[in-house]
């Protein structure tokens, strides 16, 4: 690296530091799905986005150390060359059923399904309409989608509708996440399922943070809200609930065809590895009965109340 360069990654380093927004790893040793050994000493890990502990469910460990056992890693190349196996059908077709969709295409993550997707979506006469507090994944795929963005309020159904009656681009697409992961809160997605049967838009909808968490079978808000069958393109990742890694995106036969051949990030990515594929195939049958999710939110409601009593106390 030349002295310029350092010193140009130096000054912003120190800037940073400055802001107190340097941030930095911390080595963790996992105990459990919500312990962990910091420096030597057991903590509670509230961070994590394994919500229903099934990174360390006993099906799944199985299930991932039978398929490494049968297969290593298996193929390793991109998916259209010679990374596609049964074990990855099987589970697109599982994620499929989980999402009400007729197919679903893997990716290697969340952030690249949504990369992937936006971009492949956009087109210079096309105008993206993004919630103010979309992910990263979400606000970097429409930079890539050479579209016209529009930023509406955040989960203002009224902002969102005074927007698309003032467009007039020839293509509308309105993106969403479901619950916003930051903040904790929910899109409006009934009230937007009603924008969509007035104005012709396509919707996309990232359900990261409520699969496997909401709906009667987990499906997410989607399914929650009854609006499955309405949204284009449902992006979920196998890395938050589902307890593994990787992404997808659950949507009809026509747009998966159109995916995997111009989502870049999906055509130029080596394919999952299948012992994670089968540990979040076997995840999902973990999860099917809903037990796991009626604990999670029974521990919800005891911690809320146990918050909102102390918050309410003396001070």
């Amino acid at each position: 690296m030349s002295q310029d360069e350092s010193s140009w990654v130096m000054e912003r380093i120190t800037a940073l530091r400055s802001q107190n927004r340097l941030r930095n790893t911390v080595a963790l040793d996992p105990i459990g799905p919500s312990e962990v050994h910091r420096d030597g000493r057991p903590v509670l890990l509230f961070s994590a986005n394994d919500y229903l502990g099934l990174s360390t469910h006993e099906q799944v460990r199985q299930a991932a150390s039978e398929a490494a056992q049968r297969y290593g890693m298996g193929p390793r190349g991109a998916t259209l060359v010679c990374g596609h196996t049964h074990i990855h059908a099987e589970l697109e077709t599982a994620l499929a059923e989980l999402k009400q969709t007729e197919t679903a295409l893997l990716f290697p993550s969340g952030y690249q399904a949504n990369v992937g997707l936006l971009s492949a979506l956009g087109t210079p006469d096309t105008t993206i309409f993004s919630d103010a507090l979309n992910h990263a994944s979400i606000i970097d795929g429409c930079r890539l989608a050479r579209a016209r963005i529009s930023v509406f309020d955040h989960a203002d159904a009224e902002d969102l509708k005074r927007q698309l009656l003032a467009c007039s681009s020839a293509r509308k697409i309105v993106v969403t996440d479901e619950v916003f992961s930051m903040d904790g809160d929910h899109a409006p997605l009934r009230a937007i399922a009603e924008l969509k049967a007035r104005h012709n838009f396509t919707w996309v909808t990232d359900s990261a943070h409520s699969t496997l968490v909401f709906g009667p079978n987990g499906g997410g808000l989607a399914e929650a809200a009854g609006v499955s069958s309405v949204i284009d393109y449902q992006v979920g990742t196998l890395s938050k609930a589902i307890g593994a890694q990787g992404g997808f995106v659950a949507t009809s036969h026509t747009n998966r065809s159109w995916l995997l051949n111009s989502a870049r990030s999906f055509v130029f990515s080596t394919a999952l590895p299948i012992p994670v594929l089968a540990a979040a195939r076997a995840a999902l049958s973990a999860a099917g009965d809903g037990v796991l999710r009626e604990t999670l939110w029974r521990n919800i409601r005891y911690l809320s109340t146990g918050l909102d009593a102390e918050l309410s106390g003396p001070i």
